[in-house]
């Protein structure tokens, strides 16, 4: 049952941190293209490729630690179906160039916060 609770409070948490920044990059740079979608799948993507590439290659961590950070809060932080809706949004507005940018941008900046992430990991330790 713990392991349940410790995924259940880091779920809670990442989902209101997740709701927090997205708000935040609308109010900072507009809602007309989905920066908060971005800016959450790309810090999440850093977090989880530090703390996973730490406790992998670097650090022994409770497992009771991983299920609260990488399932529950980054789980619940990340926002994957967000954005492919919102790129399938973009799609049936007409507008391909935007879906074709918030599909690219995602992967790819995502995927350089998971290296960035491990990086640091492995510098630090």
């Amino acid at each position: 049952m713990e392991k349940f609770w410790l995924i259940g409070l880091g779920g809670f948490l990442g989902a209101n941190a997740r709701y927090l920044v997205s708000g935040w990059a609308a109010e900072r740079w507009g809602a007309s293209f989905p920066f908060g979608t971005l800016l959450v799948n790309v810090t999440g993507s850093l977090v989880l490729g530090f703390f996973l590439t730490l406790a992998n290659e670097r650090a022994l961590i409770d497992p009771r630690l991983r299920l609260f950070l990488a399932i529950g809060f980054v789980g619940a932080y990340t926002t994957f179906s967000t954005y492919a809706f919102e790129s399938f949004a973009f799609l049936g507005e007409g507008q391909g160039w935007l879906a074709l940018l918030n599909l690219l941008s995602n992967n790819l900046i995502s995927l350089v916060g998971v290296l960035l992430g491990s990086a640091l990991a492995r510098w630090l330790v």
